[in-house]
């Protein structure tokens, strides 16, 4: 005999079978975080940070490089002075012995001789001491001219270096324009030590290499860039490893570019609560961490619990709109060079 089910009978049947898949995930860990925060502030906003920030860094770069360089400069500088003195010495002695000898010129030397050898024995000292005082005259002439242009190559860094000092000035005064819309004014940070992060790689001169979305995102199915990965990676492997986000298609800001990433604060992903306890202390050691490792990820800037961090700011206090996404005290969020 065929069971009939009731109408509607089928139903409990797929709730049970959601409820089995629930249960599994949960065992499995594998309960999707809830949904990615939206960032607060305008799009004006973030681009201004986003342009200041960069300029800041790299005028920093340019400044530390300068500053090597003007240091190997006149490590050079002195060794060549201590030379140009053994030369200017050595020099001062050819020209003392001539003096005294008066005009002997070498064919009345010559001339002295008492026989066919000694006549060419002293041809042969003649030539000898004439290529060894020619040389020294030419290596002092050599030397002060090293000398001369390892001068001028420090004044150069020394202008490259005010230069750069002058571009670290507009650009703090560009980053607290832009802030002015959503700051009131500094922020108290997050206090405390945190680990170091190994250093991105760098070009030769110190600046950051052109990076664009190339690898994949392993928190989405988009893609960052690999300084943003090497970020996360040393996040994680210095304990940072609640949920993160980092990709996103729509939007503005970092985020599309793969070169931002959004922590949740909470264990279980984001919750559109503001994070208290745990997760408060949890969020400040990130962006302490992530503050403190800034000049080795190439961190552009970082919002965490109504505070925005920038290398030329310091703490700032941030106001992104009200809720827990937008004022970031459910997320650490930061961006990447």
């Amino acid at each position: 005999m065929r069971t009939v089910l009731p109408r509607g009978g089928s139903r409990p049947l797929t709730v049970l079978a959601v409820a089995v898949a629930v249960a599994v995930a949960v065992l499995l860990g594998a309960v999707p975080a809830q949904a990615e925060p939206g960032e607060g502030g305008s799009e004006k906003l973030r681009k201004a940070l986003t342009a200041a920030a960069k300029a800041h860094i790299d005028a920093t770069a340019k400044l530390k490089n300068s500053t090597r360089r003007q240091e190997e400069l006149a490590a050079e500088l002195k060794a060549v002075e201590s030379r140009l003195t053994d030369l200017t010495a050595q020099v001062g002695a050819v020209a003392a012995q001539s003096y005294r000898l008066g005009r002997l010129t070498p064919m009345a030397t010559l001339l002295e001789s008492t026989s066919p050898d000694e006549f060419l024995n002293r041809a042969m000292n003649l030539d000898v001491m004439a290529q060894r005082d020619g040389r020294r005259v030419r290596e002092l002439t050599e030397v002060r001219e090293t000398a001369k242009n390892a001068k001028i190559a420090i004044d150069s860094e020394v202008r490259e270096q005010e230069k750069q000092l002058d571009v670290l000035a507009k650009n703090k005064k560009k980053a607290e324009a832009a802030l002015a819309a959503v700051s009131s004014g500094g922020g108290s940070g997050f206090g405390g030590g945190s680990a170091s992060a190994a250093s991105a790689p760098r070009n030769s001169n110190g600046s950051w290499p052109s990076e664009s979305c190339s690898v994949n995102d392993p928190t989405t199915s988009g893609c960052i860039s690999p300084r943003t990965l090497h970020m996360l990676k040393q996040s994680q492997a210095d304990g940072f490893k609640r949920h993160v986000s980092c990709f996103r298609s729509g939007g503005g800001g970092e985020h599309p570019k793969g070169k931002a990433c959004d922590f949740s604060a909470a264990s279980g992903g984001f919750e559109n609560v503001t994070a208290t306890g745990g997760d408060k202390a949890y969020g400040d050691r990130l962006a302490t961490y992530l503050k403190n490792n800034a000049s080795r990820l190439g961190v552009m800037y970082v919002i965490w619990y109504r505070q925005i961090w920038m290398p030329n700011t310091g703490w700032r206090a941030y106001s992104g709109g009200g809720s827990p996404a937008a004022d970031h005290t459910n997320h650490v969020h930061v961006s990447m060079y």
